[in-house]
């Protein structure tokens, strides 16, 4: 039998999906072959309604190699494994005379533990282990959390907290999970054979396709211990993504409460002397933290590297006792010794990150309202380490709808540890960019409206003029309005101020849960929702419920951000153009996704209006504004306002 080509696969796909094939995806399957075949790498953006899922996976599995999957959202993780992933499997079955299996794989923390549902939970103050099901009382909400979450273990397959629906609170979930450095180890635990957590690890070494997410990537790069199976080829969607769950796993944090909970999980078990030592060594740092201004450290104080030193040297005394001392009064010594392990090697591990001063890190002090100062630490890029553990090994495929900016893949590639397009060299990765474009007609069914006329936003003026200017447009579009904001104060602002003037509803992030937010926006056209960074990125809303997109400015990272600001200077330093290179492209990145959260299916019109003229006024402008869907575009108002009236009344017509 011959071997059946890429277009016949394509077409099986797409037609067991229920979907529409497009040249765009014909196009991007093409080209993930090829990379596959002859082992090189491909950045490919691909526009909302491409269905660049079935793009990556149909040749992925016609390749025959293990293939690893990597996302940044829940959402679409599940989308592959309970969606995509089965339609297609069984479309190219017939085809390909064999049935790939897919299995999904996340960090350990994300399924149920078996020995702490049924042995308890460490206890700090007291030796041993406590049962976390007497201690809350079951009246209470963690009460009756952890009464369904006992229930659920008993008809769980797979015990991944994402099964259990409705969910439960972070609280509950963490009296019932363990950290990968916490856990004893499948050998010492007497629930080891039926550990979720393994069986998830078994599954995937058996199967064709893992599904994972950017985080659990970057431990596997960073922590050097495998947590996945060999694979062939990697794939990773919403890349756009990756840089930053990159650099959240590979930051490091410092908090008096964190070392307070360290000493007494170890106090009981290790000499008297090691445990004062790392008790006085806590007091001394939680003396420097109760002075820390929030903002970044060029060099580690004196105050601050005392303590670092002091917290260090205990820790790793603490760390050397806890392996040899035994306190026969402690029930189940192994899990309290672990847990208490866990958390005195991650205070070493900080503290010595920082002590050493490396000029490749970052180290700063935050603030926040209610859990006082920490001290973080991040590496002031992480390109090399992409460079290094992502690109070396497999045929790497990154795709999302946002991964040109300003016109190219270059700025991308270079936050990924990439030379520019074409530059040939030994140890350079070769890639190549492919935009495969949208089967939307943008410049038909949307406009960009840039307010030209208001005054440029400064860090704390009222801005009473882009209020007045959102009322007019939201009256204009009938509501159905998402209204992206720089920052949560901006949000609230603005929605206090439009719910005293019109008489629409207006939703707003932290008022309820966001899927409850995105289904009460969907399902009432004259309702608007206004929120913050997550809105950006996680609202699919097609139809006549999002017809009008506001950025209320251009989405600069804060100028005290420390770690946006040394990367920033970082590149000044080495000749470059760092405004550029870090700001712009953030904010680029950013208003793409923005953007693309007005047009979602063929019929969609609307307007996006971004209510700041640097826009069309500033030198970068024009490099944002190509980062953006080719929308029509204008600076007149009365135009924004007119065709927002005119698809108001369309809609209203259609009984929308």
């Amino acid at each position: 039998m011959t071997k059946p080509s890429l277009p016949e696969l394509l077409h099986a796909a797409v037609t067991a999906v229920g979907g529409t094939e497009r040249p765009g995806q014909a196009a991007m399957a093409e080209a993930v072959a090829a990379a596959v075949d002859d082992n090189s790498h491909l950045l490919v953006q691909a526009g909302t309604g491409t269905g660049k899922s079935l793009g990556y996976l149909v040749p992925a599995l016609a390749h025959g190699e293990r293939v690893v999957v990597a996302t940044a959202t829940l959402a679409l993780q599940r989308q592959l494994v309970e969606r995509d992933l089965p339609r297609t499997v069984d479309a190219l079955h017939p085809l390909l005379r064999r049935r790939p299996q897919f299995a999904m794989l996340k960090g350990r923390s994300n399924y149920l533990c078996l020995h702490r549902l049924h042995e308890g939970v460490p206890q700090e103050e007291e030796e041993g282990l406590f049962d976390q099901f007497e201690a809350a009382a079951p009246s209470s909400k963690l009460g009756q959390d952890l009464l369904r979450l006992r229930d659920w273990s008993d008809e769980t397959e797979s015990g991944d907290r994402d099964d259990l629906t409705p969910g439960v609170s972070d609280r509950a979930w963490a009296q019932v999970s363990v950290s990968s450095r916490e856990c004893l180890g499948a050998g010492k635990c007497a629930y080891g054979a039926e550990c979720f957590a393994e069986l998830a690890r078994e599954r995937a070494k058996l199967a064709d396709v893992v599904v994972t997410n950017h985080a659990l990537l970057a431990i596997d790069a960073i922590e050097g211990a495998p947590v996945l199976p060999q694979h062939e080829v990697l794939i990773v969607d919403e890349a756009h993504e990756l840089v930053s769950r990159v650099t959240g796993v590979a930051t490091g944090e410092l908090t008096p409460g964190q070392v307070n909970r360290a000493v007494r999980r170890a106090a009981k078990l290790v000499n008297e002397k090691a445990a004062d030592a790392l008790q006085t060594a806590s007091e001394g740092f939680e003396r420097v933290m109760e002075l820390a201004l929030p903002g970044r450290l060029e060099e580690v104080p004196e105050d601050l590297g005392y303590a670092l030193l002091a917290l260090r040297d205990a820790a790793r005394t603490v760390i050397s006792a806890l392996g040899t001392t035994r306190d026969k009064s402690v029930q189940d010594e192994d899990a309290v010794r672990k847990q208490a392990l866990a958390s005195v090697e991650t205070i070493h591990g900080v503290a010595e990150r920082i002590t050493q001063g490396s000029e490749y890190d970052v180290v700063w002090y935050e603030r926040h309202d209610r859990f006082g100062a920490s001290l973080r630490v991040a590496p002031l890029s992480v390109s090399g380490l992409l460079r290094e553990k992502l690109f070396t090994e497999r045929s790497v495929v990154l795709t999302s709808a946002t991964l040109k900016l300003g016109g190219d893949f270059n700025g991308v590639g270079a936050s990924l540890g990439l030379a520019p397009e074409g530059t040939a060299g030994d140890d350079m990765p070769q890639w190549k960019g492919l935009d495969v474009g949208s089967p939307f007609d943008y410049p038909k069914q949307g406009i960009l409206y840039v307010a030209r006329h208001l005054a440029t936003p400064g860090r704390d003026s009222s801005r009473t003029d882009m209020l007045d200017e959102l009322a007019e447009l939201v009256e204009a579009a009938g509501g159905r309005t998402l209204g992206l904001f720089s920052s949560m104060r901006a949000a609230q602002a603005a929605a206090e101020e439009l719910r005293g003037r019109l008489d629409k509803p207006i939703l707003l992030q932290g008022e309820e849960t966001l899927g409850e937010l995105i289904k009460n926006f969907a399902a009432d056209p004259g309702t608007c929702l206004f929120g913050t960074l997550s809105l950006w990125q996680g609202v699919d809303v097609p139809g006549a419920s999002c017809q009008l997109v506001v950025m209320d400015r251009i989405p600069f990272p804060r100028p005290d951000d420390p770690l946006m600001s040394a990367r920033q200077k970082a590149v000044e330093e080495a000749g470059g153009n760092g405004f550029m290179a870090v700001a712009a492209t953030h904010a680029a990145l950013l208003m793409a996704q923005g953007a693309g959260r007005l047009v979602r299916a063929t019929g969609d019109k609307g307007v996006v209006a971004v209510l700041d003229p640097r826009l069309a006024n500033a030198r970068y402008g024009s490099y944002l504004r190509a980062s953006l869907p080719d929308f029509w575009y204008t600076t007149d108002r009365n135009q924004a306002r007119r065709s927002l009236a005119a698809i108001d009344a369309a809609a209203k017509a259609d009984g929308k």
